[in-house]
C-alpha cells in the first residue's frame, strides 16, 4: 500500500530492496540518501572522537564516516539493507555531535534521516521488535495518550505497586529469549518520572497578556512528553515569557510536531504531524514560535526542507520554521525586565544534543542562567550525549544505559545539587541515573523560581 505525503508517494509497507542498476541501489526512489551529501564526506576522521557509539565500541561502521560509507555502498548496489546494515544505522543516536566536529560541513542529519526512512519502508524487522516499536509510537507522539499514560503512571506510583514490582525485579522474570526486551522494559520503567497530577490536569490558557508594555507576541508549542510528564515546564515557560513582556498564545488543537517520527524514519506519519502543526499556528500573526524541547525545536526549524515537495505547505512550513525559536533564544534576546531574585544553588548545565549540535544554541541557555543572582553554573567538560536521543534508550537500552551512567558520573563528580537541561528526554535519562538526590530542571524553571522569589530550587517544579 502506498500513502500520499507532502513529499510525494511514500510506500508504507515493507517491500524488497531495489536491485542494483536502478540508480538508487538498495534504496527506492523516494528520497534516498543524497549522493552529493555522501560524497561531501572526505573520511578525515574528525567525527570519530565526537561520536558516542564509536567511543563505546571502537567500530568503524558505528562511526559517522563508517555509516556514510555503508550508505554509499548501498547506493551503488553493493550491499542490501540487511540486518547488519540496519543494526549499524539503528545504533546511531542521531545526536549530531559529528556535525559540530566536521570541518567539511557534511549534513549527516539529512543522510541518517533519509536512510532510516528507507529502512522503515524496505526492511522487515522481527515480530517482537515491530510490536515493541509500534507500541511506543502508539503512545508517545499523541499528546492525549501521553497525558493518559501520565495519569496511569501517577496511579502506579501512588498505589505502591511500583515499589512492590521493583522489589520483585519483575523484568528479570521474563524468559531468556526476551533478554533484549527485558532490558528495554527495565529502561522504560526506570525512565518514568514522578508525576504531578495537578500539573497534568490543569490546561494551559489559550492566550495570556504580557506584564507591562508588550514586546513580542509568541506562540507556544506545548509538546507531547512535555505536556504529559513535564507540564510544569510549560507553565514556567508561560510565566517567564509573560513577565518579560511577551503575549503568549497556545493554539488549539495542537498535536505532535513529528520530531520522534522524523528521527526514527517514520516519514509519512511525521509529515502528517508537521502539516497539522503548520495548520494549528496559521493566522496567529506571531513574532516567534517558542519551543521548550530541544528535539522538537530542531525538527520545527527544518520544516521548510521536510515539506519542500508539497506545494500546499512548502511556503507555510518555511514561514513557521523561520519563526521557530528555543525559549532560551527568545529570552536571551530580550533585555531583562522582570526582577531577578537570588537563587542560592550550584548546578551543572547539560547541553541537549538537539539544542547544541542540531540547532547551534549553546550560549543562550547559559546567558539565561547567568541572569539569576546567586546561581553557580558548573560546566561538565563533556558535551557527549546522555543516551536518551528520542526513543534510543528504549530501543537500544544497553548503549543508552552505558552513556547515561557515564553522564551521571560526571554530574556527581562536579559536586552539584541539581542539573539543568533543555530537553524532556535528557531530563528523563538524567533522573533515572542520578536518582532523587540530584533533581533535574529546565532553564525556564530556574528563571521562574528566581522571578517568583524562591531562594532555592526546592519546590521550583510546581505549577
Amino acid at each position: 500500500m502506498t500513502g500520499m505525503s507532502e513529499r510525494g508517494p511514500v510506500p508504507e509497507a515493507p517491500v524488497a530492496h531495489s536491485p542494483a542498476g536502478t540508480g538508487h541501489g538498495a534504496f527506492d526512489g523516494h528520497h534516498p540518501p543524497s549522493r552529493r551529501r555522501v560524497e561531501e564526506c572526505v573520511h578525515c576522521g574528525f567525527c570519530l572522537p565526537a561520536c558516542p557509539t564509536y567511543g563505546l565500541w571502537g567500530e568503524e561502521m558505528d562511526s559517522p564516516r563508517g555509516r556514510i560509507l555503508l550508505m554509499k555502498e548501498a547506493l551503488e548496489g553493493h550491499i542490501a539493507l540487511d540486518d547488519v546494515f540496519v543494526r549499524h544505522m539503528d545504533a546511531c543516536l542521531g545526536c549530531m555531535a559529528c556535525m559540530s566536529a566536521c570541518p567539511s560541513g557534511v549534513r549527516y542529519d539529512e543522510l541518517i534521516e533519509a536512510t532510516r526512512a528507507q529502512i522503515e519502508r524496505l526492511h522487515r524487522r522481527g515480530p517482537l521488535e515491530r510490536a515493541y516499536r509500534e507500541a511506543l509510537f502508539a503512545v508517545f507522539p499523541h499528546p492525549g495518550r501521553v497525558r493518559v499514560a501520565a495519569v496511569a503512571a501517577w496511579a502506579y506510583q501512588r498505589s505502591g505497586l511500583a515499589g512492590a514490582l521493583h522489589a520483585r525485579r519483575w523484568p528479570d522474570r521474563l524468559p531468556g529469549r526476551m533478554g533484549r526486551w527485558r532490558e528495554a522494559l527495565r529502561a522504560l520503567d526506570g525512565l518514568m518520572p514522578p508525576v504531578s497530577l495537578g500539573a497534568v490536569a490543569r490546561p494551559l490558557p489559550r492566550q495570556v497578556g504580557p506584564h507591562g508594555a508588550p514586546r513580542r507576541r509568541v506562540g507556544l508549542v506545548a509538546g507531547c512528553i512535555q505536556r504529559g510528564f513535564f507540564a510544569q515546564v510549560n507553565w514556567a515557560t508561560v510565566r517567564v515569557l509573560v513577565a518579560e513582556g511577551c503575549e503568549v498564545v497556545v493554539p488549539r488543537p495542537q498535536g505532535c510536531c513529528g520530531a520522534l517520527m522524523v528521527h526514527a524514519g517514520r516519514e509519512a506519519s511525521a509529515l502528517r504531524s508537521a502539516r497539522a502543526l503548520v495548520d494549528a499556528f496559521e493566522g496567529w500573526e506571531l513574532d516567534d514560535v517558542v519551543v521548550n524541547a530541544a528535539g522538537c525545536g530542531s525538527t520545527l526549524k527544518d520544516y521548510g526542507r521536510l515539506l519542500a515537495d508539497d506545494p500546499g505547505y512548502a511556503g507555510r512550513a518555511s514561514g513557521l520554521a523561520g519563526k521557530a525559536r528555543d525559549v532560551t533564544e527568545v529570552l536571551a534576546g530580550l533585555e531583562p525586565r522582570a526582577r531577578r531574585h537570588p537563587v542560592r544553588a550550584r548546578v551543572a548545565y547539560h547541553d541537549a544534543c538537539h539544542l547544541s549540535h542540531a540547532q547551534g544554541v549553546r550560549s543562550q541557555p547559559r546567558q539565561v542562567l547567568a541572569s539569576v543572582p546567586g546561581l553557580e553554573v558548573v560546566e561538565l567538560g563533556d558535551d557527549q550525549c546522555c543516551g536518551s536521543a528520542g526513543i534510543y534508550n528504549l530501543v537500544q537500552p544497553e548503549a543508552g544505559e552505558e552513556l547515561g551512567r557515564h553522564k551521571a558520573d560526571l554530574v556527581r563528580a562536579a559536586g552539584v545539587e541539581a542539573v539543568v537541561t533543555a530537553n524532556p528526554g535528557c531530563n528523563l535519562q538524567l533522573r533515572r541515573f542520578l536518582g532523587p538526590g540530584v533533581p533535574v530542571f529546565h532553564p525556564v524553571e530556574v528563571l521562574d523560581a528566581s522571578l517568583r522569589g524562591r531562594p532555592s530550587l526546592a519546590g521550583a517544579q510546581g505549577v
